[in-house]
């Protein structure tokens, strides 16, 4: 593990990004890549260079790409992953993770998570604040589970997908890839068909 983290992205998200790595306390120095100009110091971190400057930095850095968006984030993380950069997992001190767990690289497990034994979760993903994620579910990769969101047993969620902040997803459901839950949504049945889907039980608007 190299000792210095550099992670891509400097504003929101970014900034809860730092915040674990600081409490992981893995890293001797940490910095940010950001395109806005206007950002020179976040969170006392410096903000070292443009996104396109990471080529520079992926010797002597590990590398995470904290972008929200989920199509952004998975074109960002595989072009690092094309010139071998060192991606880490961060999974925040005061998550919970069940036995038999896998999480794959350049995913992120915010405060007060849940996840419960024998779940994959694919790389590139967020899984935020107090989200909870039951036994045997399976994510797919560059995911967004939103905070407070809760999918119980048994759950498939198709890569790129978005679920929003306290949505509900029942068990045994599986979500199709490219997806969008709407803020407090619950979801009963499968979801064959890409769209964004919102309600209680939820349906698809567009």
């Amino acid at each position: 593990m190299k000792n210095k983290l550099l992670i891509i992205g400097a504003s929101g998200h970014g900034k809860v990004i730092a915040d674990i790595a600081f409490k992981l306390n893995k890293w001797e120095s940490i910095a940010f890549l950001d395109d806005d100009e206007t950002i020179n110091l976040s969170m006392g971190i410096k903000n070292i260079g443009k996104v396109k400057d990471v080529i520079k930095f992926i010797n002597s850095y590990e590398v995470f790409v904290a972008i929200g968006d989920n199509e952004i984030r998975e074109k960002v993380q595989m072009k690092l992953e094309q010139v071998n950069a060192s991606i880490p997992t961060l999974i925040h001190p005061n998550a919970i993770i069940g036995k038999h767990v896998d999480v794959g690289i350049g995913t992120v497990v915010m405060a007060g998570v849940v996840i419960n034994s024998c779940t994959r979760i694919g790389k590139g993903c967020i899984i935020n604040t107090g989200a909870t994620i039951d036994h045997d579910n399976k994510i797919g990769d560059y995911v967004h589970i939103s905070p407070g969101a809760h999918l119980a047993g048994t759950v498939t969620v198709g890569q790129g997908s978005w679920l929003g902040i306290g949505s509900i997803v029942s068990n045994n459901i599986s979500i199709t890839s490219n997806c969008k839950i709407g803020a407090g949504a619950v979801v009963i049945k499968d979801i064959t068909e890409t769209g964004t889907y919102i309600g209680v039980p939820a349906r698809r608007i567009y």
